[in-house]
């Protein structure tokens, strides 16, 4: 299976990319073909709404966006990897999902799977409610099919997301496809 994983951390050794790490090892271990794309170091641009590319392309952006359009064209699975910024993902992340909209109907008909891998300070029940509803409803709207969620609490540095029990959740959720 070919895998996108998307990171979306400004912290490019920070805890969500070593969760995707972990995930990573697991999958490739599983036979699986994988690739990164870093949102956080790509250029893409905010969805302008113009509408010129009617959801079904191009966009009229020129930046990053038509390469990754083609990566995860091309992929049986795709993985959002986030922190959990403002109980949310990340803009950086945000501003893909926002481009979606440029193939929309395209992307809906591939039916993906799908995976999310969040790392955040906190560790209250509640601390990843409002980002896990987000990723579900969007595999509802493009028929997504969700093989996975990590959702790394109390992971606020690196040191305590590698003690944490989610690094080995990881793995075994990239080996287990």
């Amino acid at each position: 299976m070919k895998i996108l994983v998307i990171e979306s951390s400004p912290h490019k050794h920070g805890s969500s990319n070593l969760l995707a790490e972990h995930f990573i090892r697991g999958a490739q271990e599983a036979g699986h073909q994988v690739t990164v794309f870093d949102a956080a170091r790509a250029k893409i641009g905010p969805c302008l709404g113009c509408n010129a590319c009617g959801m079904a392309g191009p966009c009229v952006q020129k930046d990053d966006m038509p390469k990754l359009r083609e990566q995860i064209l091309s992929s049986d699975m795709m993985v959002f990897v986030t922190p959990l910024y403002y109980f949310t993902l990340s803009a950086q992340l945000k501003l893909v999902i926002d481009r979606f909209y440029s193939f929309n109907d395209e992307l809906a008909a591939k039916r993906l799977k799908t995976a999310l891998i969040a790392a955040a300070w906190d560790n209250d029940d509640w601390t990843m409610r409002d980002l896990k509803s987000h990723y579900e409803t969007m595999c509802r709207y493009l028929n997504f099919q969700d093989q996975g969620q990590i959702l790394g609490t109390g992971c606020g540095t690196v040191p305590l997301t590698e003690r944490s029990r989610f690094p080995q959740m990881a793995y075994e959720l990239g080996k287990s496809l």
